[in-house]
């Protein structure tokens, strides 16, 4: 497969997140650039959605439990088709519905309303249970950045997943080693992500996270796996695609400047 198509539409992605943000003054540029290569896979090849039919049934369902990192999955949405690219320039701002947090009831395609961390996570494992209970064939996905595994109730919903064998439940971790107040390691060690995920009975697959090729075989391994949920551990770089955000924990929460989010524009090459 020439994953070129892919690589130029993340880049359109980390172009309307940098655009959002900067528009809006504030917002979490870092781990939403981190993402921006498994949301592209799932939007534009992984997922059975139809813009045009927002609730369809049957559908694969997306939760970004990381709900921070919500301007990622607002500009995948609307160059997936969902609504205007201008809608999510009004990120943050009064009256908008574009929330610093994504808000099911105001923004179509999102599934879940997220932002306190791990309860999206949750959420998805009783919406794979709610597809299985009612014959649903809908794959459930749903990313968790690394930080969030410091929440207990992400423990507590691993285990029912694997408890109720839910197969049809699709994690992604976002590993980019680094959190709002620094490097995980020093603020609560998660590590071994892997381990842990095996020890409560995941089936789990480890890869490069921006690495399309590696992506894409993950989500065919997640789908063969019978009995069992898969986690997906996405080996990432916080703030990938922008030089001067690469790697580094004060991009977390911080709005480029106008002249800041120039730069990244240009070097994302992207369009948005």
């Amino acid at each position: 497969m020439d994953y070129s198509k892919f690589e130029q539409m993340a880049a359109n992605v980390r172009t309307g997140v940098i655009k959002a943000i900067a528009a809006a003054g504030s917002g979490h540029p870092g781990g939403s650039l981190s993402a921006a290569d498994i949301v592209t896979a799932l939007y534009f090849n992984e997922m059975n959605i139809d813009p045009s039919n927002p609730k369809m049934g049957g559908r694969d369902r997306f939760i970004l439990s990381k709900g921070h990192a919500g301007p990622v999955q607002y500009a995948a949405l609307a160059l997936r088709g969902y609504f205007r690219h201008e809608d999510v320039l009004t990120l943050r701002k009064l009256g908008s519905n574009f929330q610093g947090h994504p808000n099911m009831h105001e923004v179509p395609g999102i599934e879940m309303s997220t932002g306190s961390l791990g309860q999206g996570f949750a959420a998805a494992g009783g919406m794979a249970i709610g597809c299985k209970l009612s014959g649903d064939p809908g794959r459930i996905y749903v990313l968790l950045g690394d930080g969030e595994l410091q929440e207990g109730i992400v423990w507590e919903a691993a285990m029912s997943a694997a408890h109720y064998h839910l197969d049809n439940l699709c994690a992604i971790v976002d590993w980019n080693g680094l959190q709002i107040d620094g490097k995980n390691d020093d603020v609560m060690k998660v590590a071994p992500i892997d381990e842990k995920f095996k020890a409560f009975g995941w089936n789990v697959v480890v890869i490069n996270g921006h690495d399309f090729g590696e992506i894409f075989s993950a989500f065919d391994a997640a789908k063969a796996c019978k009995g069992k949920p898969t986690v997906i551990i996405a080996k990432t770089h916080k703030g990938r695609g922008v030089s001067f955000m690469e790697d580094q924990a004060g991009w977390h929460g911080k709005a480029p400047n106008a002249e800041e989010a120039e730069a990244a524009i240009k070097e994302l090459g992207g369009e948005f």
